[in-house]
């Protein structure tokens, strides 16, 4: 059998941790932060885990990721 690819797009955006959980950067920081509250963009700076679902999705496309 050959090897199994990994997609470029989520080695670049996503991290696996020791534990198995999906780590990726937060959404809606590119542009536009001036019609969002302050609230907001606090809690959007770092990372956060993925939901079960999507975790599943990009397992799938991560298949050397432990």
């Amino acid at each position: 059998m050959p090897k199994m690819k990994t997609k470029s797009s989520c080695k670049k955006r996503f991290k696996v941790t020791a534990s198995g959980r999906v780590v990726a950067g937060q959404a809606g920081k590119r542009h536009g932060m001036i019609k969002r509250t302050n609230k907001f963009l606090r809690n959007a700076r770092g990372t956060t885990t993925l939901t079960a679902p999507d975790e599943k999705i990009i397992k799938s496309m991560m298949p050397y990721s432990r």
